[in-house]
């Protein structure tokens, strides 16, 4: 099995003028490519953090990060845009739709960034958004979306470069129960059928059961990793 991220006693402390906020105090993690992992810890555990440093979004203050047994750990903003425009696809909570585009050109921006052509980069977001049971809505605005449907509109754009890793920060927490189970049903599937790697945060004992291990983070520190 091959280890696709790695943490190694990784700290990222924040300077607030007279106070240090430690926000991850030497987390050690291994994901091994094609799981399905949840981390799960209380609010302020550093959940967060971490996945901005494994989504190549920050750099630590002290420990190395390897992603596919490159360091990352001090590279420059610019590397960094590199890897993540590549590697990694993100969903985030607050789906972080630009709303003056459509969900079709939502999902084609990432694919500017790596230079596609215009006319391929337009067939890969239909084909994604299609995919996403999409197809009629593809031209709407995200605020004529409902929740999962914006949620999902995000899935598409994550997958947009085909990446090898996709990061999902809490991406059930602004959804019902009922949408919030068919988002997760829908990465479990990215991950059996299109073997993505998918590492998501969560704080909800239920959702985290979905994965195959989950990573308990608290205090900035991971204190167990089991398999569900």
């Amino acid at each position: 099995m091959k280890t696709i991220i790695q943490l190694k006693d990784v700290w990222k402390t924040y300077d607030l003028g007279e106070h240090k906020v430690h926000a991850l105090r030497g987390a050690s993690l291994e994901v091994i490519q094609g799981e399905f992992l949840a981390i799960k810890g209380p609010s302020g555990s550093g959940k967060s953090t971490m996945m901005n440093l494994v989504g190549c979004l920050d750099i630590p203050t002290k420990g190395a990060i390897y992603l596919d047994k490159h360091n990352i750990s001090h590279l420059t903003e610019s590397n960094l845009a590199q890897i993540r425009g590549k590697k990694i696809g993100f969903i985030f909570q607050k789906f972080n739709l630009l709303t003056n585009l459509t969900a079709l050109e939502n999902v084609t921006l990432p694919l500017i960034f790596q230079n596609i052509a215009v006319e391929k980069r337009k067939k890969i977001a239909e084909d994604l958004l299609e995919d996403m049971g999409l197809k009629e809505r593809m031209h709407h605005k995200p605020g004529q979306l409902s929740g999962g449907e914006q949620q999902r509109v995000a899935i598409a754009r994550a997958l947009a470069v085909n990446p090898e890793v996709i990061l999902a920060d809490e991406p059930t927490g602004n959804l019902d129960s009922k949408t919030g189970a068919k988002i997760m049903e829908l990465l479990r599937e990215l991950n059996t059928k299109h073997k993505k790697t998918i590492v998501f945060v969560t704080h909800d004992d239920n959702l985290a059961k979905k994965a195959d291990r989950i990573a308990y983070l608290y205090d900035g520190q991971i204190t167990k990793i089991k398999k569900t």
